[in-house]
């Protein structure tokens, strides 16, 4: 399959690489037909962000069609059309249950080494360095989705890919953005950049 892939500070390309498989019962694989780019994926092109490897595919705003799926997944089925959150999340961690799913204790492989750098270790990511588990992103025609029975979100057919595809990331930072108090705006500019403050209520 093809898919966009890092190998150094701004160099990436669009590759040959292996179609991913099912490595556990949660994981469900995708075929992409949408995906964008975020401003975030900037600090993986210029260097930014440590531990990339060459090779690593990025994306972590995808969407399309479910292909295959776990046995572990009941949730999903082959055909459903899904759009997949930028986190990865186990669903049973003590932040899953409180719905912090960017905190999961469970799905980032490399906890130790982001809790050594950054003081506390986010959940697992697509497509967004080894810190952050090192999982392949969605920038390529298929992606496999671990815990696919907890993040990717059904969406009807009726709906376009460009109606929904923000649910993947952007369309959660303004959710956030739009509950946090307004007595702070500094606060919101930093936490919100992604969001456009216009289109909130």
């Amino acid at each position: 399959m093809k898919a966009l892939c890092w190998f150094g500070t701004n160099d990436v390309r669009v590759e040959d690489v292996p179609e991913p498989k099912i490595l556990d019962s949660r994981d469900a694989i995708i075929r992409v037909t949408s995906t964008a780019i975020c401003g975030s994926d900037l600090h993986l092109v210029d260097g930014y962000m440590p531990t990339m490897e060459k090779g690593d595919i990025l994306g972590h705003e995808p969407m399309g069609e479910v292909v295959e799926v776990g046995s572990g997944v009941s949730n999903l089925k082959v055909g459903d059309r899904v759009v997949v959150p930028f986190c990865i999340a186990c669903g049973e961690c003590f932040f899953c249950k409180k719905g912090l799913f960017s905190c999961c204790d469970n799905s980032n492989p490399n906890a130790e080494l982001a809790r050594e750098m950054m003081g506390q270790a986010p959940a697992g990511l697509l497509g967004y360095s080894h810190l952050t588990g090192g999982f392949a992103g969605g920038q390529a025609e298929y992606l496999r989705v671990p815990f696919a029975d907890v993040g990717p979100l059904k969406v009807p057919n009726d709906l376009p890919d460009e109606q929904v595809l923000f649910l993947s990331d952007h369309f959660l930072q303004a959710t956030w953005l739009r509950r946090m108090p307004r007595s702070n705006p500094v606060t919101q500019s930093r936490f919100g950049a992604a969001a456009r403050s216009d289109s909130l209520p």
